[in-house]
């Protein structure tokens, strides 16, 4: 086992794929927790109505060596010393029913979807030259079971990079 990263866009379903890895043999961390325990909150932002979290500094903190079989859960883990990243992905049209249903605000709303089509998490593993084994999950019309399946065989199989599938390009759609 490892330490997993489970990011992706706010509303792709990170929250409902790690309950299901909470009833297995994991530990489950979030960013959000974990910004908390090593001081790294930042303040309340209005625009986002949310946390911020100075990532860099958890980053530079988040010690993971004894954590053997935990998983991150949280839009910016992918950001932290983890062994492999599994990002889920959401077609935006869907991600924003999702959030609307959250209540969030427009402004929200729209730079969260926006942040989906652009594939903004793989902009970020690419600027930060991050080279850990990487799965991509479309949860569009999967079925929560069926993708935590799919990333425990991925797990079970060392990660393996066969497994990975193009990557998603919601703009060629």
């Amino acid at each position: 086992m490892s330490v997993i990263a489970i990011t992706g866009t706010p509303g792709v379903g990170k929250t409902t794929i790690v309950e299901l890895f909470s009833e297995g043999d994991f530990t489950i961390l979030s960013v959000k927790d974990l910004a908390k325990q090593y001081g790294c909150e930042g303040d309340f932002d209005e625009l986002t109505q949310s946390m911020d979290i100075d990532i860099h500094r958890l980053a530079e903190q988040f010690e993971p060596e004894s954590l053997d079989g935990t998983i991150v859960d949280g839009h910016l883990s992918h950001l932290l010393d983890v062994d492999a990243i599994v990002m889920l992905r959401c077609n935006p049209s869907l991600l924003r029913e999702r959030l609307v249903k959250r209540g969030y605000s427009e402004t929200k709303i729209t730079a969260n979807v926006e942040w989906e089509m652009i594939a903004g998490t793989w902009s970020e593993i690419l600027e930060f030259e991050l080279d850990q084994p990487i799965l991509e999950l479309d949860t569009t019309n999967c079925d929560p079971n069926a993708t935590y399946e799919k990333i425990i065989e991925w797990i079970n199989d060392g990660h393996s990079q066969e497994s990975i599938q193009t990557r998603i390009d919601w703009l060629a759609e």
